[in-house]
């Protein structure tokens, strides 16, 4: 049972859903044994199998209090990054580092303002998006070197950076608390802009800071809109105060 819980905890921290091998990595165990307890978990209706990925299940309605309360998280993060998103008319994005691998828990866009399309997979890709560049910018040294070896640095587009070392550097050089800011490295057409999130809940708040656990906000454009990009993100952080609640406590989402 301890085994099954710790699974449904991992889920939880996945609204759009996660692989069994990250949910087995999040609850320590092994994969057969995850496979067996997650089959088990989505036939009792606990989780949900979909396109691959395990999401919480309308059965946890029966644990009364606690699904409850990680619904209520869920949506209050989903309100918030929904009102920055027509507010600024942009697409927003919420992020966090957690045991090792980049999470992308929370995504509001609109037929008007589209999410860039994930088209290699956002978690190894890190170094060529702004939230992931945002994220490993808040890890302390062993984490980040850490994360590198296990998601080597490699070219996605013409624009991205090249190596190891060129990450590196570009990390060293901004500040903790300067926005990050990303043209068409991961995607060709579009721009992207993120900035750190300090929730008071053990996020890193920069490097060397000894913490493995990080958050970031950001916002997409087409790169014809690429004069937006800056006023937005500005807007955003502005404003970020408003959000920190409710980021705060998505971090165990």
């Amino acid at each position: 049972m301890q085994r099954a819980l710790r699974l449904l905890e991992a889920a939880s921290r996945h609204p759009a859903g996660a692989p069994a091998k990250l949910l087995a990595r999040q609850a320590r165990l092994p994969l057969p044994t995850a496979y067996h307890l997650l089959r088990t978990l989505a036939h009792e209706g606990y989780l949900r199998r979909e396109k691959g990925v395990f999401v919480l299940g309308d059965a946890l309605d029966r644990l009364g209090p606690v699904g409850g309360a990680v619904q209520h998280r869920r949506d209050e993060l989903e309100g918030s990054l929904e009102h920055w998103r027509d507010a600024i008319g942009v697409p927003v994005y919420f992020a966090v580092y957690r045991e090792g691998e980049i999470d992308i828990t929370g995504i509001a866009d609109a037929p008007h303002a589209p999410a860039v399309r994930e088209w290699a997979e956002f978690r190894a890709t890190g170094h060529a998006h702004a939230l992931g560049q945002c994220l490993l910018g808040q890890l302390d040294d062993a984490a980040l070197l850490d994360h590198l070896d296990r998601y080597p640095v490699r070219p996605l587009t013409p624009h991205s950076v090249p190596d190891r070392r060129a990450l590196l550097d570009r990390l060293a050089a901004r500040g903790c608390a300067d926005p990050v800011i990303e043209r068409q490295e991961y995607a060709v057409g579009t721009v992207c802009a993120a900035i750190p999130i300090a929730t008071g809940a053990g996020s890193a708040t920069g490097p060397g800071s000894g913490s493995d656990v990080a958050a970031a906000m950001a916002i997409s454009l087409p790169l014809d809109q690429e004069e937006r990009l800056l006023p937005a993100i500005e807007q955003l952080r502005t404003g970020i105060g408003r959000l920190l609640g409710s980021l705060a406590s998505s971090i165990s989402i």
